[in-house]
């Protein structure tokens, strides 16, 4: 248990419990501009904060107890860089480029979980307020799961009790 720091005690009167639970996943696709990725791409928190789209997306999903609950940790997430790439067809009131033409969108992907056994109609509030708040006409919101995660922990090791 090398690097792990003990709330008290001996070392030894401590073990790593590992819990698997069952999640979904949620992920969103968000625009953002070529001055927020190259900002979050050097490791500028700030961003996060600086940017409209994504301080809206993030304060929304505050608002959802459910969404990145991992115990003593509230309101999870990880985030990535990437591109969104499309061509809009004849039809569409797109936000970013033009009908016919293939267009390349700087994006903030947002990934977060939730619990597995969370009823449908809280799953539905939330990817309602998303869709609400998502400057695209089509927005790119993944649901998967469920899917297994961990949760780790200090225990207590009970007398008579072994440390596996």
């Amino acid at each position: 248990m090398a690097g792990i720091r003990q709330p008290g005690g001996r070392k030894e009167d401590w073990f790593l419990d590992v819990q698997l639970h069952a999640v979904r996943k949620l992920r969103v696709h968000w625009p953002i501009s070529g001055t927020t990725f190259a900002q979050l791409a050097k490791g500028e928190a700030d961003a996060f904060r600086n940017d409209p789209g994504i301080a809206a997306l993030l304060q929304a999903l505050a608002q959802f107890q459910e969404l990145g609950d991992f115990g003593n940790y509230k309101h999870v997430f990880e985030s990535g860089l990437g591109f969104e790439g499309f061509t809009t067809a004849e039809g569409a009131n797109p936000t970013l480029g033009r009908v016919g033409e293939q267009t390349l969108s700087p994006t903030f992907v947002f990934t977060t979980y939730f619990a597995a056994s969370l009823e449908d109609a809280a799953v539905e509030r939330f990817m309602r307020q998303i869709v609400d708040i998502h400057p695209w006409e089509v927005p790119v919101i993944e649901l998967e799961g469920p899917l297994s995660v961990t949760s780790t922990a200090l225990a207590p090791i009970t007398k008579g009790a072994a440390a596996s």
